[in-house]
């Protein structure tokens, strides 16, 4: 990927996620390579970055914090200590205008909190949604929210979701026409909460929305659709169980290659090349990092356990929403999108 603007300026919270700056500052590192119209801004004690950084390096800048949101902290209990913590120091980059997104692997419940104070939601949305675009068998790509921001979601939160992510596929997959799909557990019109079926009400009524139905679980990577929302807790299970089995389909023949058997380590090696070529886009490390759609900033989560590879993808997918505008995209277009209905 070329220059994607003049100049991008991104703050990463060093300190996230299960190993902190022995991922994010190499991450860092790869995206700077990668990216020569980028500055990274690296939040979090000195102490601890700067023994992991090249001697002489430009475009990067340390700000300092006092503090970490630990993984398990209640939300609640972590927005009222966040002070000095390097999630809020990001996060208020962003507020200030110093950096044109935010990335963490932190405490999804800290950062969705600390976002909506400090960011704000856009108008109309009642609490934004993690978003992430997922690869397909076909080759095609699917917007899957909420994957983990709201466990429990009424129908005006389903639809809201839905037209998010219409706009988003149309806006960074350039589908004019977007699919969108319900979760649930049947596609008969009978099945699932009320929520659910309330929301597919408003769906169906929606002329500005191409709504197709239900999916079921098992139709998540095969394509049929290009837009799926479900609830945060649902979409979150979804999520990591997809991925897990990704992961152990993409990894299954280096059993082979491990035996003492010529044969079987050739067969492996050649197994193992024919999968990588029809199945790795499925590779759960190139799609990491969500964005936390429905804020007037950009807000990216990444996976807690993610390695060098999968930090790098979450920057990839900040420097993607500055490129394609998404906060000021979607509230322009929600202006006049949202239906008027009551919470359920």
């Amino acid at each position: 990927m070329g220059d994607i603007l003049d100049s991008l300026t991104i703050a990463l919270d060093v300190m996230s996620g299960d190993f902190g700056p022995r991922v994010v500052v190499p991450a860092a590192l790869q995206a700077l390579n990668h990216y020569p119209n980028l500055h990274l801004i690296l939040v979090g004690p000195s102490a601890e970055i700067t023994p992991l950084l090249p001697k002489h390096y430009q475009r990067l800048t340390i700000v300092e914090s006092s503090s970490v949101i630990a993984n398990d902290m209640k939300p609640s209990l972590a927005i009222r200590h966040s002070q000095g913590s390097s999630m809020r120091i990001a996060l208020e980059l962003v507020k200030n205008n110093q950096a044109q997104a935010c990335v963490s692997a932190g405490n999804t419940g800290a950062l969705m909190g600390l976002s909506k104070l400090l960011l704000h939601a856009i108008d109309g949305i009642e609490r934004p949604a993690l978003v992430a675009i997922l690869p397909a068998l076909n080759q095609r790509n699917t917007v899957v929210l909420d994957l983990g921001a709201n466990a429990e979601c009424n129908s005006d939160m389903l639809v809201q979701f839905a037209l998010m992510g219409a706009i988003l596929a149309r806006t960074s997959l350039n589908i004019d026409n977007p699919r969108v799909a319900l979760l649930n557990i049947g596609e008969e019109d009978i099945k699932g909460l009320d929520s659910i079926r309330a929301a597919a009400s408003i769906l169906k009524a929606d002329k500005n929305i191409n709504f197709i139905g239900y999916l079921e679980g098992n139709e998540i990577l095969t394509g049929k659709t290009d837009v799926l929302v479900c609830d945060g807790f649902v979409g979150n299970v979804t999520l990591k169980t997809v991925e897990g089995l990704i992961k152990i389909f993409l990894s299954s023949t280096q059993l082979m290659t491990k035996r003492h058997s010529l044969l079987m380590k050739l067969v492996g090696h050649w197994l193992q090349k024919k999968m990588t070529k029809h199945f790795g886009h499925l590779d759960p490390n190139h799609y990491n990092g969500a964005c936390l759609l429905g804020l007037q900033s950009i807000v990216i989560k990444s996976h807690g356990s993610a390695n060098q590879k999968s930090f790098f993808a979450a920057i990839e997918q900040a420097i993607l929403a500055i490129k394609h505008n998404i906060p000021e995209r979607i509230a322009t277009s929600l202006s006049s999108a949202l239906p008027k209905s009551e919470n359920n």
